[in-house]
């Protein structure tokens, strides 16, 4: 009798329940490429500073986000130098 996707039976650990992306041999984040989009992110915040705005409002809210997201990535950076990819520890 075929099997499905349902049935299929792993040698894994992990339960299926627990980790649904165990089967793609994919578990986990990529930091290096949410720093990199964040990098991304607030440099085209701070590119739209050159626009037509009169008032300045605007260019002190682009200000504000793109230091909070290099924020964000330096305290990212910090945390977690030094720790290898796969230490077994979930955070």
């Amino acid at each position: 009798m075929a099997t499905t996707d349902l049935e299929r039976q792993s040698t894994s650990k992990v339960d299926l329940a627990d980790a649904p992306s165990r089967d793609w041999g994919w578990h986990g984040t990529n930091r290096a490429g949410a720093r990199i989009a964040g990098v991304v992110v607030a440099i085209f915040l701070v590119c739209m500073l050159h626009g037509n705005q009169i008032g300045h409002v605007e260019d002190i809210w682009l200000v504000v986000f793109a230091v909070a997201i290099l924020l964000i990535i330096l305290r990212d950076y910090i945390v977690h130098r030094g720790k290898w990819k796969n230490s077994g520890k979930h955070i």
